[in-house]
Parts: C-alpha cells; sequence; structure tokens
C-alpha cells in the first residue's frame, strides 16, 4: 500500500494511492483516524473498504505534503555508510552517531529546496527514511525491530555544511527550514519484506551523484531501532533517516553544493522517486 499525506482546498489529509488517483482515508473511515498517525497507530482494516473505494482526488490535484507531516521524533543516523564514514573523521569503531531534526524543517514532492541566505553551502543526502508503527518500548531486541516499522520512504537530507560544523554538535546545519525533503509517499513494510537490500541513488541534474544499496549500511535498520530503544522509547509515527551513502557534495574535490536553479532526485528501489528543484532563500 501507498499512503500520501496532501493538502487541498485548505484541508490537510492523507490516503491510499491507487492506479486511479487519491483514496481520501478519514472520508471512508468517517473520521475515525483524522490523521496518518492515528492510522498508523491504530492500523484500521481497510482492505475491503478500498476494494470499491473509487478515487476522491487525481494525485496532479493536490499538494503534497511530508508523509508524516507532523511526527513526534525525527531521530537521525549520521555516518552509517563505510564508504561516506571514510569521507568524514569520526572513529570507525563508534556506535551509531545520532542527532534531531525537526518537523518544521520538512518539505514535500515537488516542494523547493531552500538555500538560506546565511549560506551557499546546501549539500545532498540521498536516505531511507523509516516510519515507526507502534510503541516500541524500552531494550526492544534487534530480531522484533522490523516488527515495529509501519513503513518506507525516500529522504533528501539536505545539510547546510557551514552551520553544521559552527560547534561540535550539527544540530543547526541540520535543521533549516525547507532543506528536509521527504516523499514521494509512504510505502508500506508488508511491501518491502527486505529492507537491507534496496539500490539507492541520488541524481543532480540527471548526474548520479550518489550510489549504493541499503545493504552496505553499517548498522542495519533494525540494530538502529533496537539501539535508540536503549536510550527512549520510540512511537507510532515517529521517524528515523538511517544515513547517506558516499559522495555527498562536500567531500568531493572541489565540492558541488547545490545550486539555484538545480533539480536533485532520490530513488529508492521499490519506494520511488522523491524530486526537488532547489532555490535560493529571497
Amino acid at each position: 500500500m501507498k499512503l500520501v499525506s496532501f493538502e487541498t482546498a485548505g484541508r490537510a489529509a492523507y490516503g491510499v494511492l491507487s492506479d486511479a488517483g487519491i483514496i481520501d482515508l478519514p472520508r471512508l473511515l468517517r473520521g475515525s483516524c483524522p490523521t496518518i498517525v492515528d492510522f498508523i497507530r491504530d492500523r484500521p482494516s481497510v482492505e475491503a473498504q478500498l476494494a470499491t473505494a473509487k478515487a476522491d482526488y487525481a494525485l496532479g490535484d493536490v499538494k503534497l505534503l511530508p508523509v508524516v507531516p507532523n511526527p513526534g521524533k525525527i531521530v537521525c543516523i549520521g555516518l552509517n555508510y563505510e564508504a561516506h564514514k571514510a569521507e568524514g573523521v569520526r572513529d570507525p569503531n563508534d556506535k551509531p552517531m545520532l542527532f534531531a531534526r525537526w518537523p518544521e524543517g520538512l518539505i514535500a514532492e515537488g516542494d523547493d529546496m531552500i538555500i538560506p541566505r546565511v549560506s551557499d553551502k546546501l549539500d545532498f543526502e540521498a536516505e531511507m527514511y523509516v516510519v515507526i508503527g507502534k510503541d516500541t518500548g524500552r531494550y526492544l531486541p534487534v530480531e522484533k525491530a522490523l516488527d515495529t516499522v509501519f513503513g518506507y520512504s525516500c529522504m533528501n537530507e539536505g545539510s547546510v555544511r557551514d552551520w553544521q560544523r559552527h560547534s561540535s554538535q550539527v544540530t543547526a546545519g541540520k535543521n533549516f527550514e525547507g532543506t528536509g525533503a521527504v516523499g514521494p509517499w509512504l510505502v508500506t513494510a508488508d511491501e518491502i519484506p527486505d529492507p537491507q537490500a534496496l539500490d539507492i541513488e541520488l541524481r543532480l541534474n540527471g548526474t548520479v551523484m550518489q550510489k549504493a544499496n541499503t545493504r552496505d549500511m553499517i548498522w542495519s535498520i533494525a540494530e538502529i531501532i533496537a539501539y535508540v530503544t536503549n536510550w527512549l522509547p520510540l512511537k507510532a509515527g515517529d521517524c528515523i533517516a538511517t544515513g547517506t551513502p558516499e559522495g555527498v557534495g562536500s567531500r568531493r574535490t572541489p565540492p558541488v553544493f547545490m545550486a539555484p536553479g538545480d533539480v536533485v532526485e532520490v530513488e529508492i528501489e521499490k519506494i520511488g522517486v522523491l524530486r526537488n528543484n532547489v532555490v535560493k532563500e529571497a
């Protein structure tokens, strides 16, 4: 199942994306799950209703939103591909590098990625985005971790590199408004039985800049989830950005940062293509 969050006529909603278009789930469920987080948490059975439901909107007639517009937490993993880690400066024996993003910085498929007026060093990062489907509790065993996943999406975790390095903490450079693209939709976990066997690629103006497979992750998605729950429990609707492969612009010679007019695409096998234009903040 593919789910999209969207806005139409000033109303935010979510729905199932079918070949015919978008089936509005809040309407289909008569308001019992008003938000996508309610749907993710409660997991109502909708298959029988979907079998006879007609599409409410064409995909091109709505404005897409980030797949989970208001997650409680966005936990990000840094340096999670060996070749990308070699581009960095951290000890190879480190535990997973963790930091946070906030929903205010997220944008959707088709939105503009914004180079802030205080920097010209907006970098690209293709990542697999994980949406948690149920409360994990603390100390979740690795072997049970994938059972808590609701679905997967694409992310371009735009990073403002100079601000990222203003201090020992990367938070500022990872949270500028309009820099975290997520989408185009959320593919439920039943359609991706092995999330560690997917090709991932980023293209800048059609040129491949990053190319890897999720099997190349140092810490698998299951290991990431289990590790995070040693620290704090995850809840339905929380999201995890799982790290980017090698090839980011800041580590190239010479560096390549996104510029106004660029088109950047993240494609992940079995999920789809996330596409955004790049603009400079007015």
